[in-house]
């Protein structure tokens, strides 16, 4: 398929496209959800453009438990046309639509009670996988398995010995969330979206009672746009209410943030050839594995505060610590916590009687004419979210539009993976990198792998690891900004790449090789490179004292001592 750079010209082209001639869509927020819905509307032949305030999945869409799973709590709750959805959708982008970015992950689900848990809990996880199986898209996943206590400590040693009489295994898939929507975003660009990230909606346009556009202000360059489009579909996530009072209208729902918190520590703090899903008081706990590390969340609260930077306190740190500690021989601390991150759920609240159940599935509305609503839901379920979004958008077109084909779209790097994966070992011999290193790039980049060995042809610099943060090559840095639209130091170390949460410095040792990289391609002079490493500096050490704060509030409070960063403009 066509691949589209999302350099700086383009971002520029972008933006003054979108200001050129009415469009069919504009989808304002370019998280999953938002990226999604571009891809949708424009593989429908439909004239499309896709604003962001910030960066890529900057909100919930980077800082998620980065599980494309079919939520197998829901079926306790009897939720299974969720699950059985989910379930399609992740056998789809298993197997289909992003076999580079989306792997099969295994969990252990350790049992308690000897007799009736097993049953219960055996024949929950068989469910799901008949669920899966039936889906249509269920192939290609190990189905569970019953394990003996003796068997299930040779899976995971890092288990107590009385902390399970046996276990259940079963899989699931993950991803790295940030880099999937980076992958939609290109890969509706690629089939005609306009896309411009650090692009705020300032304010709606309207003609009577109508919306037909938005007031868009370039927070890099400076200036504002007009972009009229013919239906406006808000997916913002939890900004979803800020959003709608730009029009001054209340909707027939609310979106609540509901704060889950994930801490990163080194493979070599827990034993285990497998991940870890573990019941607490109040929902699940999973510790995933994540390259040579694992996460381990989430939590479950309500957050009132800044959307923008979520923050963790000491507090939901301690928790995951002693709940993650009840169960393994040998306890982790404060010390083995590598990186921190909280993230926002969106959850549906409804002002009625049949709206009112706080949900993790989605709701689509059409509360003016011209502008479309779209939120809840989770991030499995995205490109069912998009194709709702769309659906409802085309009520308020007068042409006929094509039906959704978003099924059948593979997304960018997803064609020709499966042949580049199984000659990686003559690729590594082509390029010089080790196989390790050419499996990194494959399953970050998928058949694009080219684009960054191109940058190392030439310039065989950028072939080496960037320095204090070797899993990455220095020409993922510059990739990041010539080819996915990174435009600040933030967005490479926290998004392109997952530094930020993955060493121990939190990326401050890698911070001024990195600014270093990018400022040629965005043409940064000295001064503005100092300001990029000033800014990531005072944001890594506002989270660490966020994290020292024994509540929400004092942690919010410490996290807003960084200021956003400013742009050349």
């Amino acid at each position: 398929m066509r691949t589209a750079t999302l350099g700086p010209a383009e971002r520029g082209e972008a933006l003054a496209r979108m200001a050129e001639r009415e469009l069919d869509i504009l989808v304002v927020g370019a998280g999953v959800v938002g990226a999604g819905t571009a891809l949708d509307a424009a593989t429908r032949g439909l004239t499309t453009g896709l604003v962001e305030a910030r960066d890529w999945a900057a909100g919930t869409s980077s800082r998620s438990s980065k599980l494309i799973h079919g939520g197998l709590r829901y079926l306790e709750m009897l939720d299974f046309a969720l699950v059985r959805e989910a379930l399609k959708e992740r056998g789809l982008l298993l197997q289909r639509l992003a076999p580079h970015l989306v792997k099969p992950v295994p969990f252990l689900y350790p049992l308690q009670h000897r007799g009736w848990e097993r049953l219960y809990a055996g024949s929950g996880v068989a469910l799901y996988d008949a669920m899966s199986v039936s889906s249509g898209h269920g192939r290609g996943l190990p189905v569970h398995r019953h394990l003996t206590r003796k068997h299930a400590l040779r899976v995971a040693p890092c288990l107590r010995k009385d902390a399970l009489v046996g276990a259940l295994q079963y899989y699931d898939a993950q991803m790295d969330d940030a880099r999937f929507v980076t992958t939609l975003v290109r890969t509706a660009a690629a089939y005609g979206a306009a896309v411009a990230n650090r692009a705020r909606v300032v304010g709606f346009l309207r003609e009577g009672e109508r919306v037909v556009g938005a007031r868009v202000r370039d927070l890099e360059q400076g200036g504002e746009y007009e972009v009229r489009a013919r239906q406006v579909v808000n997916a913002t996530g939890v900004w979803t209410d800020d959003t709608q009072q730009l029009i001054a209208e209340r909707g027939q729902f609310h979106v609540r943030a509901s704060k889950g918190i994930h801490l990163v520590v080194p493979k070599d703090r827990i034993h285990s050839t497998t991940g870890l899903i573990l019941r607490t008081e109040k929902s699940v706990l999973f510790v995933i594995p994540w390259g040579r590390h694992w996460i381990i969340g989430t939590t479950d609260t309500d957050w009132d505060l800044d959307k923008a930077h979520p923050a963790a306190s000491s507090a939901d740190i301690d928790y995951l610590l002693e709940h993650v500690n009840s169960v393994l021989a040998v306890p982790l601390t404060r010390d083995d916590v590598q990186g921190v991150y909280a993230g926002l759920r969106p959850l549906l609240a409804g002002e009625s009687d049949a709206t009112s159940k706080l949900s993790r599935e989605h709701t689509v509305a059409h509360p003016v004419p011209g502008l479309v609503v779209v939120a809840g839901g989770k991030y499995t379920t995205y490109r069912v979210m998009a194709k709702d979004a769309v659906d409802e958008a085309v009520h308020g077109l007068t042409q006929k539009v094509a039906d959704c084909v978003t099924e059948d779209v593979p997304l960018a790097g997803a064609e020709g993976y499966r042949a580049l994966w199984n000659g990686r070992a003559q690729l590594a011999r082509r390029t010089g990198l080790h196989v390790a290193r050419v499996e990194h790039l494959l399953n970050r980049y998928g058949s694009l792998v080219d684009e960054v060995l191109e940058l190392v042809t030439a310039d065989p610099s950028l072939g080496r690891p960037l320095g204090g943060a070797e899993d990455y090559l220095r020409a993922e840095v510059v990739h990041a900004t010539s080819h996915e639209g990174a435009r600040h130091l933030d967005d490479v170390l926290t998004r392109r790449t997952r530094i930020s949460i993955e060493t121990f410095d939190r990326g401050t040792r890698c911070a001024r090789e990195a600014a270093g990289l990018m400022a040629p391609v965005l043409g940064w002079d000295e001064e503005q490179v100092e300001k990029e490493i000033a800014h990531y500096e005072k944001r890594v050490e506002a989270e660490r004292e966020s994290q020292l704060q024994p509540d929400d509030r004092t942690a919010d409070a410490a996290r807003l001592g960084a200021p956003e960063i400013q742009p050349l403009a």
